[in-house]
């Protein structure tokens, strides 16, 4: 789909309360008229397909939604975002307190409080429409992390001098630091994993990487694998993020496990292990973890 200069901005929304989703969208054109809603989702795994299937210049998503939040729709697609293609801005619509929202601030994301504030939501327009202003007219180059002088900030365009590598690296500190929000959950020393009739103990050292598989996870140690009902997102806060990387959103690794990160004649990263034949992809969100010192 291409993007030209001078057509309307194009924005999607991501909101499982209709409600809200439709005050939000009547705020939007009270004060953006020019802006066309090409899609109104129900739920993260809905804004990822609209989204890819649109690509549409503003993407504002619900934080907490069935299926996938709106931070792991924001990570999916940044993941499978066509080469080429500018990333949509992203603005993070959320209930939640003030404790929470430095946070926010902090993670230079910008955010719509529920319910829609006219005020608040007029500033994140007039910031839209200055990235907008600053890419010739439409969201004609890729996004980064930029902070704004009135302290909060949007995913904006990217200059022409940095490299879409540069975006990447914005999105994943984002999302690391929005996922900081979340309570600690308590460090995982063993995994116990159902073989037959009996429980297996596998310590975390044994580890080479976990694996997701629909609704279970794969633990792959050095000579053996076991399957354990979880999720990634779930097992990850347990984890020691020192030694275990999140390189894909399906696949956490053990650090001491790398041998080599390697690219391809595409530019696509992958590990080898040094004890494990398999060969690991890294998603373009994780390959600042493997740029050398």
């Amino acid at each position: 789909m291409s993007h030209h200069t001078l057509r309307a901005p194009r924005a999607l929304i991501a909101e499982d309360e209709p409600i809200l989703a439709a005050a939000l969208a009547h705020a939007l054109q009270r004060l953006w008229p020019e802006l066309d809603i090409v899609a109104t989702c129900p739920n993260g795994l809905e804004a990822l397909q609209q989204g890819l299937a649109m690509q549409p210049d503003i993407l504002f998503l619900d934080i907490k939604m069935p299926g996938k939040t709106g931070l792991e729709a924001a990570e999916e697609l940044a993941e499978q975002w066509p080469d080429g293609v500018p990333f949509p801005n992203i603005v993070f619509v959320t209930a939640y307190d003030e404790y929470a929202l430095a946070a926010f601030e902090h993670a230079a994301a910008d955010y719509v409080l529920k319910p829609v504030n006219d005020a608040r939501l007029g500033k994140t327009v007039e910031r839209l429409q200055q990235r907008l202003r600053d890419s010739g007219g439409s969201n004609g180059t890729s996004s980064t992390v930029t902070a704004t002088p009135a302290g909060a900030a949007t995913l904006a365009p990217m200059a022409a001098t940095e490299t879409a590598s540069d975006s990447d690296d914005n999105l994943a500190r984002l999302l690391s630091q929005l996922q900081a929000m979340l309570p600690p959950a308590p460090r995982l020393q063993m995994i116990r994993a159902a073989v037959g009739n009996s429980v297996r103990m596998i310590a975390l050292t044994d580890v080479v990487y976990f694996e997701a598989l629909d609704k279970y996870i794969n633990v792959v140690c050095q000579d053996s694998e076991a399957l354990i009902r979880t999720s990634l997102k779930e097992l990850l806060p347990q984890l020691d993020p020192q030694q275990f990387w999140q390189i894909h959103r399906g696949t956490i690794v053990n650090a001491s496990a790398i041998a080599t990160a390697v690219r391809d004649d595409a530019g696509k990263l992958s590990l080898t292990l040094r004890q494990h034949p398999a060969q690991l992809r890294v998603s373009p969100l994780y390959a600042h973890l493997f740029r050398q010192m």
